[in-house]
């Protein structure tokens, strides 16, 4: 990776940050030393169980999803998009463990891992990083709750329909398997729901 793109998505989690809170120089100084942002290809795990689970990403660009693996069985947990915070599911009181999710990009992407003891040390020196967090959290919470209600919709195409209202990238990118196992359907009624709606829009 050119040292200019790495400058570049540096900045990117900086001016994220920045637009939650104002923060101070010393702050800056922690991530532009103690981050190395990564690109992943299209289909590759950015983390998986065999990996410690000791890092929150950043995604600056791309399409990423986290799933967990079930008697065989592939089942998306949840599909981002670029600006927003990822991570594996991870106690708060345990010690770093592997994730129990796997993390994929579903498109070419670029994001910036944050270690989770950089995280605490931001933390404790720097008091924006207590404003940040709580808003970051927030966004989570709100994100958590709205995936909640939609797996308990019982009409599968009303599930679709609101999948479809809660998110605003190109839904064409994510293979349908994964959208059918985040939405807890069949492929078959997944493909029959769109083919509905497509007649119903000619």
């Amino acid at each position: 990776m050119l040292e200019s793109r790495k400058v570049f998505l540096v900045n990117a989690v900086l001016n994220y940050f920045s637009s939650l809170s104002p923060i101070t120089q010393g702050f800056i100084q922690e991530i532009e030393k103690n981050v190395q942002p990564i690109q992943v290809k299209k289909n590759k795990y950015i983390l998986s169980p065999i990996d410690n689970n000791d890092d929150v990403f950043f995604v600056v660009s791309g399409l990423v999803r986290g799933f967990i693996k079930d008697d065989g069985k592939e089942i998306t947990t949840w599909i981002s998009l670029e600006t927003e915070f990822i991570g594996a599911i991870q106690h708060p009181d345990e010690s770093i463990q592997p994730s129990i999710e796997y993390l994929q990009a579903l498109e070419n992407s670029e994001l910036v891992p944050i270690p989770r003891a950089l995280i605490d040390r931001l933390y404790s020196l720097y008091p924006e990083t207590n404003v940040i967090g709580r808003k970051i959290l927030a966004l989570q919470y709100h994100a958590a709750s709205e995936r909640s209600i939609l797996a308990r919709i019982p009409s599968a195409e009303r599930r679709y329909e609101k999948f479809l209202e809660l998110n605003s990238f190109d839904v064409s990118k994510v293979p349908l398997r994964c959208i059918a196992s985040y939405l807890g359907m069949r492929l078959e009624t997944l493909s029959r729901i769109r083919s509905k709606l497509v007649k119903e829009l000619v």
